[in-house]
């Protein structure tokens, strides 16, 4: 049973630059249906930061700020924590749960972004194939 974050994430990650207007990563997001993107904040060590949905709500209409005016990497949360592709959707949920977000980055051995899994994905996952934890015991 596929219970691996590889088989349940998106691809290809979404990614923007600081100075992208929150109004463009808006369009981005609805026209490829996502809820979040990265934000590429370094070009030398490759950091990210993200933009969820859940931050346009709260730091855009909430606030009263113009996306159009306010670029994405005024409101972006990170450096971003990074997932596995090999791990259980177990052990990404734990992760998830700790650090208390929705969305993850999955990246590979070098750091390079290969995919993006969220909530709703290991959701899908669960109702989709049921439940078998796969994890081995210790």
């Amino acid at each position: 049973m596929p219970n691996l974050v590889r088989d349940w994430m998106s691809s290809p990650v979404v990614v923007v630059d600081p100075d992208t207007t929150v109004s463009y990563a808006m369009t981005l997001m609805r026209r490829r249906n996502i809820h979040s993107v990265v934000v590429d904040i370094s070009e030398k060590n490759r950091q990210y930061g993200i933009v969820t949905t859940t931050d346009i709500r709260d730091k855009i209409v909430a606030a009263d700020r113009n996306p159009a005016e306010t670029k994405i990497g005024e409101i972006m949360s990170g450096p971003i924590i990074t997932g596995k592709a090999e791990w259980t959707l177990k052990e990404c949920s734990s992760v998830m749960q700790k650090n208390k977000f929705h969305h993850l980055p999955v990246a590979d051995e070098h750091g390079t972004l290969i995919g993006m899994i969220s909530a709703t994905d290991i959701f899908m996952a669960v109702e989709e194939t049921g439940w078998v934890d796969t994890t081995p015991d210790s």
